[in-house]
């Protein structure tokens, strides 16, 4: 059996990813690992080489800015690093996703015990959002979503690269095909709204003009107008009190709780979004 891990990057160096953090928790169990690197001019390609691991394969791409509407970008940028992964399975893991070493032995498993099983063409993942910090859990952040398919050329990225579909229907391949797509067993740690906030307000513009181009809606809009990010729902969130991937200690010993927080059990607020939006742990 032979694993292929891949990813695509751009302005990682500006935008903070943790994306030395993402690479290195995936390579213990894959057997190469594809970086489809974006042309920028803060680093990026050179921190991806600073890595020094064999199992490491860098494609370059330049991005087309007219597909700058729904996020399309992602998805065409990961299908091109798809197209280079040579393995029966292929896992995706985007730049600020870390796999905690706990799950390596379920996961190998998982995928040893599906892989003469054609009918099974992919992996869910169950998800923590961070958000804010370190120790700050978003409950309403998507719960799953498939990383990891078989690589026979039946599927690929779509959307905005959050998941993948059979190319013969354009069927979601976690919706559409639910039936052919089995638990993993393992949670990924998704750290994109852990950033300085000036840093965070600098990407959400860049993420908005992905998505809306040159028409954000209001509460964009609202955003994009202030100096800094502002995590608004960080008082209603949840305590994480578990351990950290490895790969992610230096990191985290090197940040700060981002403000004072009362326990989100006592502010109305709270129970709003739970109507609003459920209980979600």
């Amino acid at each position: 059996m032979k694993v292929s891990g891949f990813t695509f990057i751009r302005n990682a160096v500006h935008y903070d990813y943790q994306v030395v953090e993402s690479i290195r928790s995936i390579l213990p169990i894959v057997d190469e690992f594809i970086v489809n690197v974006g042309q920028c001019e803060d680093g990026t390609l050179g921190l991806i080489r600073s890595i020094g691991e064999p199992k490491i394969r860098i494609v370059e791409s330049v991005w087309d800015e007219t597909l700058r509407k729904d996020g399309l970008i992602y998805a065409q940028q990961t299908n091109i690093a798809l197209a280079q992964c040579t393995g029966d399975w292929a896992f995706y893991l985007q730049a600020d996703e870390v796999l905690h070493e706990k799950d390596y032995e379920r996961i190998q498993k998982a995928l040893r015990d599906h892989l003469s099983d054609p009918v099974v063409l992919g992996f869910t993942f169950r998800y923590l959002h961070f958000y804010g910090d370190y120790w700050t859990v978003n409950p309403w952040g998507y719960h799953r979503a498939v990383r990891i398919i078989r690589n026979d050329g039946q599927m690929e990225s779509c959307g905005d690269a959050v998941g993948f579909w059979l190319k013969a229907d354009q069927g979601y391949l976690q919706t559409v095909h639910q039936e052919r797509v089995r638990p993993s067993g393992a949670t990924i740690y998704h750290y994109g709204y852990v950033k300085p906030p000036r840093v965070l307000l600098d990407k959400f513009r860049y993420q908005v003009a992905c998505y809306h181009g040159d028409h954000p809606g209001k509460e964009q809009a609202r955003m994009l107008a202030k100096e800094t990010y502002e995590f608004e729902d960080y008082d209603i969130m949840k305590n994480f009190i578990d351990a950290h991937p490895a790969v992610m200690m230096q990191r985290v010993s090197q940040y700060s709780v981002l403000k004072p927080r009362r326990n989100r059990w006592l502010n109305w607020r709270f129970y709003r979004e739970v109507m609003r939006r459920g209980f979600r742990g």
